[in-house]
């Protein structure tokens, strides 16, 4: 199931990039019924995951030997985590792919470039090789810096080169570290499971920090933490809507993820004596990204460099979940790995969303400044209520999902770093109040007279953004399918530290 999840998403774009008889509808048409595959697959593994406390951390384990040597295998398993965050994925991928874009007559090449994209994504999740990770982990730079450079606008070409040379120097340096620490461990592995059993760096002082060092640079550039956050606001600006979804509702999430999968996991003990640095770091991107957010006119970057404060919120959980023992009680550092990790799925159904609104926007009248923009809800009401909803769960209100991952995050820090958290607190009100600006600038107020016949969301628009926003709310007032899913594989990190 797992493997049929990466490989039928990878043939669907090798299909379309080579047929050459599909319109703009067909295309579409056919990529959005491969990109559903696999979210169909993932629900069926879903259905037969077992969470209970006996239960195997890594479940619908499949293992096929490659570079036997180097002690590489095709390894595909899932944890709760993993799961999650995959389940998540497929479902944004879909919702990216049914959005009616402008693909510039090019509508085989869009949906390949997803469908190629979507299938090295849930590689990097579903993986339990090391190696193969940092594969899919550079092949998704691929993807993405095609679906910018060819489908964007404005400077696109600077910014689809920006974002790749950025994050491909810090995948350089987490290929390093992999290196580094596949080689300290004997017999040589790319296994994640022995690595994470056997923790080959336990003892290994300077050496382990400078791995520790390479891990957390690289991942820092993808989450992307402040001051290696450049990269992200002209990616977004200059990305078709849908390309902006999933660069932040997935690829960001790479970075996040590793976190928790490599180093915290793998490298335990060199990991807590860092949690305080870490957590120092998470709060600057938080503060710093709420800050720049507020003061920017463009509707995208706005949106964008809330993402650097979420994913703040998301690196200050995972810095307390991986402190001492002594610096917090476990089932105060689980709470906040398990608000971490919903953070990641909130952000990603969240801000995906609110990417496709921005897209909109873009679509009907090419511009994202706020000033260009007010009385919509007058004319466009399923615009108004969706971006309305999506804003409000971002900024955290009760009964979203945002809350319940914000909540897990800030509890669990408290009993580890109060006084990281007490701070981390006042990028919330900044979060509030961006939001609550920008909801004002483009929907109330006076409608300007070239937005008089301004088109509501249409059909396909609105089913997708409906999908989103339904998981949005379900998770707001009925957390416990997802946080059970969650807590099986944060229990089994926890535990190991």
């Amino acid at each position: 199931m797992l493997t049929l999840s990466i490989l039928i998403p990878i043939a669907g774009a090798l299909g379309l990039a080579l047929s050459s008889k599909l319109g703009e509808v067909q295309a579409r048409f056919a990529a959005v019924i491969v990109s559903a595959v696999p979210l169909l697959l993932l629900v069926v593994v879903w259905s037969g995951f077992d969470t209970g406390a006996g239960a195997p951390v890594f479940q619908s384990v499949a293992e096929a030997t490659w570079i036997p040597t180097l002690g590489v295998a095709w390894r595909v398993g899932v944890d709760g985590i993993a799961l999650a965050l995959s389940l998540m994925t497929a479902l944004l991928f879909v919702a990216a792919v049914a959005w009616p874009a402008e693909t510039m007559g090019r509508p085989r090449q869009y949906y390949a470039w997803f469908l190629f994209l979507e299938g090295v994504s849930l590689g990097l999740f579903l993986t339990l090789d090391l190696l193969i990770f940092y594969v899919f982990f550079d092949l998704s730079l691929v993807g993405m810096y095609f679906l910018i450079g060819r489908w964007g606008h404005g400077d696109a070409r600077a910014a689809a080169l920006k974002f790749f040379v950025y994050t491909l120097a810090g995948s350089l340096a987490i290929l390093l570290a992999i290196i580094a620490l596949a080689l300290s461990h004997d017999p040589l592995t790319f296994d994640m499971r022995a690595l994470i059993a056997d923790q080959p760096l336990a003892a290994a002082g300077t050496g382990a920090s400078l791995v520790l060092l390479g891990f957390l640079l690289g991942f820092a550039i993808k989450t992307p933490l402040v001051p290696f956050h450049t990269w992200l606001p002209p990616a977004h600006v200059d990305a078709p809507g849908p390309a902006s979804a999933i660069l932040a509702g997935v690829l960001l999430k790479m970075g996040t993820y590793g976190i928790v999968r490599i180093p915290m996991s793998m490298m335990t003990d060199t990991f807590a004596r860092w949690a305080l640095p870490i957590g120092i770091l998470a709060l600057v991107s938080i503060l710093w990204g709420a800050l720049v957010a507020f003061a920017q006119k463009d509707l995208k970057r706005r949106i964008a460099y809330t993402s650097v404060n979420h994913m703040g919120y998301t690196v200050l959980g995972i810095a307390a979940a991986g402190a001492f023992v002594a610096e917090g009680s476990t089932e105060a550092r689980d709470l906040a790995l398990t608000g971490a990790v919903t953070e990641m799925v909130a952000h990603g159904l969240i801000t995906g969303t609110l990417f496709l609104i921005a897209g909109a926007f873009w679509q009907r009248a090419h511009s994202y400044d706020l000033d260009n923009y007010g009385g919509l809800a007058r004319i466009a009401p399923r615009l108004t209520a969706a971006t309305i909803l999506a804003a409000f769960a971002s900024l955290g209100l009760p009964a979203l999902a945002g809350f319940v991952a914000e909540f897990q995050i800030f509890t669990g820090t408290f009993a580890v770093y109060p006084w990281l958290a007490a701070i981390g607190l006042l990028g919330i009100l900044i979060t509030a109040a961006l939001f609550l600006v920008m909801v004002q600038s483009l929907f109330f107020g006076e409608l300007p007279a070239r937005h008089a016949d301004f088109p509501d969301l249409r059909g396909p628009e609105t089913w997708g953004v409906v999908a989103l926003l339904f998981l949005v709310v379900l998770i707001g007032i009925w957390p416990a399918w997802l946080l059970d899913l969650i807590g099986a594989g944060t229990r089994a990190v926890i535990g190991g530290g």
